[in-house]
């Protein structure tokens, strides 16, 4: 071969090698421009009852710290006292299970350590800002006062790490009103804009004991300016729903039968009123019937500032992630849509404008 089509030849040959190259960087490039999809991994959750969050561990602890027996050592035995059953037929059934859970928080000491611990274990999950909630009036068979229970709940906050806050039930049920309206009372008297009480609430039986019939203790509340949420369209229908958002609620404690009444969509879309929605809850209480038409994707598109909420994690069996993997998997919810609904869950927590500041600066890491 002659010298000239040798060079030619290492030349060619040399442009090949070059172009090569080139187009590996441009699929490297290409590879890189492409983020993977982050899901969320920090959580908020604002519907989180206390005596619904004792896991086997905490309840183990709490017994232990003020020398009660537990009713069986066997862990498996455990976790069916304090977890629902499977065959769970309505909310009146669910709501046995808060039997146990309960009567290891009735001292300051275990009351106390139970919002701890329940903190503590949430924040390990994940979650970076929770309101727990509790009612005063069901800590008190062993002499404690609902202001001692309220007073041991603050400290416990005050233990751990975790940015939380206090939500006060009120119980729906008979012959409870005076209870109801001492912790009216209460809520006035430790109301803070964050560290400690921060809203009141009313929980319990809501298809047996209506929202109607508690206007009175409301009416009390906003004239105290107290903010508060109400446990409505859960066990009882719209109705419920649009009583709660007529006293003034900001939230809506599950308000997964809104969907009965294009009236009340529209409220809740017009009034920006957030819907403390719990998926895996009103599966177990059946709350909704057939989980293939929870309505949570179609109010999130509607508009409605959802958020999502655990509940009762320690009945259910169940964590905030957990929650959102359930929605990921069996609605398609998407990392963009997460985004909006802990947004949602921002800006509907009761806490300071700094605190929410700082969730969304945690959001962003």
């Amino acid at each position: 071969m002659s010298k000239k089509y040798c060079v030619l030849s290492m030349f060619l040959a040399a442009c090949l090698l070059l172009s090569l190259a080139g187009c590996g960087k441009k699929k490297d490039k290409k590879k890189t421009d492409t983020p993977a999809v982050k899901y969320a991994d920090k959580y908020i959750d604002l519907h989180l009852h206390l005596d619904g969050a004792i896991t086997v561990d905490i309840a183990k602890k709490l017994a232990e710290l003020q020398g009660i027996e537990l009713p069986t050592e066997d862990e498996a035995e455990l976790t069916k006292l304090l977890t629902v059953s499977a065959d769970c037929k309505s909310l009146n059934d669910f709501l046995k299970c808060f039997d146990f859970p309960l009567s290891l928080m009735q001292t300051e000491e275990g009351l106390r350590e139970a919002v701890h611990l329940v903190a503590d274990n949430i924040k390990s999950q994940g979650v970076i800002y929770a309101e727990i909630r509790f009612a005063p009036q069901l800590h008190t068979n062993n002499g404690m006062t609902q202001e001692d229970a309220i007073k041991a709940a603050i400290d416990g906050l005050k233990e751990t790490d975790l940015k939380a806050n206090l939500i006060l039930c009120l119980m729906r049920g008979d012959g409870n009103h005076d209870a109801n309206l001492e912790t009216v009372e209460l809520a006035k008297k430790y109301l803070v804009e964050d560290g400690g009480v921060v809203a009141i609430d009313i929980a319990g039986a809501e298809a047996l004991y209506p929202t109607a019939d508690y206007r009175d203790l409301f009416e009390l509340a906003k004239s105290y300016n107290i903010p508060f949420t109400i446990h409505a369209g859960e066990a009882d229908g719209a109705e419920s729903v649009k009583l709660a958002i007529e006293y003034g609620a900001a939230r809506i404690g599950h308000g997964v039968r809104s969907y009965e009444s294009e009236e009340v969509l529209k409220l809740l879309t017009d009034k920006d009123i957030f819907l403390e929605m719990c998926p895996t809850s009103n599966r177990q209480t059946c709350a909704v019937e057939d989980m293939s038409k929870y309505p949570f994707m179609d109010y999130l598109g509607r508009g409605i500032k959802v958020t999502l909420n655990t509940d009762d994690m320690g009945i259910e069996g169940t964590t905030l992630a957990e929650e959102f993997r359930y929605m990921e998997k069996e609605f398609g919810l998407t990392a963009e849509q997460e985004k909006i609904i802990l947004e949602n869950s921002v800006e509907a927590a009761f806490t300071t404008d700094s605190v929410k500041e700082e969730l969304r600066k945690q959001l962003q890491d």
